[in-house]
């Protein structure tokens, strides 16, 4: 624990994990603050967003705090998968009476690159996160050039050992169990996949560098249990999403504070990689994994205009309601005082 803190020159070893879509710089400050390490994801930012919110950071706080990107190779479009995903979904752009042809371009997530770095520049943050492996060896040297402690996640063993061979300061053990995106990169075989504390204690004794234990971890006791499997520290996701400080719309906080946040699956429907979240109808009917999508993240942009008629009407049968296995935690709290309760199974 005390090394962890010592590295990223934080209080409190709790992370704030970085959730795209949901939060901007409000939610990281507030963590930081508080003594946290708070988070600010930048894979769907363009550069100048990603500069107005460095900007704010920096005018909210002088603690640490983080900047994660994603790491994926962008793929070539194929036109027959994008065909076959379409048609998949022909029969609820009828029913919403949608245009097919109103699919808007673009793929909404874009890989750590050198312009981005060049923003980064100029703010020095004090740290910089990683998800689907490390950016390119000369990215990465030019991220450490300003002092930066870099951070991603591994979601097996063999990930955690290539993530230090390659240059990780700290290794986030991403459990099974956790919201979102699997960090996954080695492999794309989800048997191989484990939970959290299945997962901690092996990824500790097969690394020296510090490991932050990340899935299904919402209130101090899950803290407590994580630090005393080795753990340095601790990253939460789905337990700050119902924060005032977030972003998230009424619609998944509602979802994430029902019943049916007891019900999650990981699924490759909305953005062509797996990711858990709460299940709705699209994944019922579908199947939460399926070969239709397109490769990440194109898979993207045929659900986004199902996804914008459907929660006009007050439903989230098309929303990726991202959430992990614990919703427990998911409190109108702020995120302050969740952080500092967070850090209570630390004492």
């Amino acid at each position: 624990m005390d090394t962890l803190n010592r590295l990223l020159g934080i209080e409190l070893p709790i992370i704030q994990a970085p959730m795209a879509g949901v939060q901007g710089h409000a939610l990281a400050t507030a963590v930081s603050n508080a003594g946290g390490l708070g988070s600010l994801p930048c894979a769907m930012l363009s550069v100048d967003t990603l500069r107005a919110e460095l900007q704010a950071i920096r005018a909210a706080t002088d603690r640490p705090y983080n900047v994660n990107f994603f790491c994926h190779t962008p793929p070539q479009p194929d036109a027959a998968r994008e065909a076959t995903w379409r048609a998949a979904l022909a029969s609820y752009y009828a029913e919403l009476q949608l245009d097919p042809g109103d699919v808007p371009a673009g793929t909404g997530r874009a890989p750590f690159s050198a312009e981005l770095a060049e923003v980064l520049e100029a703010f020095h943050p004090p740290v910089v996160s990683f998800h689907f492996g490390l950016p390119s060896p000369d990215l990465l040297a030019r991220v450490k050039r300003w002092g930066a402690r870099v951070l991603s996640s591994a979601t097996t063993v063999e990930e955690a050992q290539w993530l230090e061979a390659n240059g990780a300061d700290a290794v986030i053990a991403q459990g099974l169990e956790a919201g979102g995106h699997r960090g996954m990169f080695l492999s794309d075989d989800l048997t191989g996949q484990m939970g959290t504390f299945a997962l901690l204690p092996q990824v500790v004794a097969a690394v020296r560098v510090p490991v932050i234990a990340a899935g299904g971890i919402a209130d101090a006791q899950g803290v407590r249990a994580a630090l005393a499997l080795g753990a340095a520290g601790v990253q939460v996701g789905t337990a700050y999403l119902c924060c005032p400080e977030a972003t998230t719309s009424a619609l998944h906080r509602a979802a994430l504070q029902s019943d049916s946040a007891r019900h999650t699956a990981v699924t490759n429907l909305f953005t062509g990689r797996p990711a858990r979240g709460i299940v709705n109808r699209v994944m019922r009917e579908l199947g939460p994994m399926s070969a239709a999508p397109p490769a990440f993240p194109l898979a993207t942009a045929a659900v986004a205009p199902l996804r914008a008629q459907a929660e006009r009407l007050g439903s989230t049968d098309f929303t990726p309601l991202w959430s992990g296995q614990n919703a427990s935690g998911c409190q109108d709290m702020p995120a302050a005082q969740l952080t500092r309760a967070l850090a209570g199974g630390a004492g």
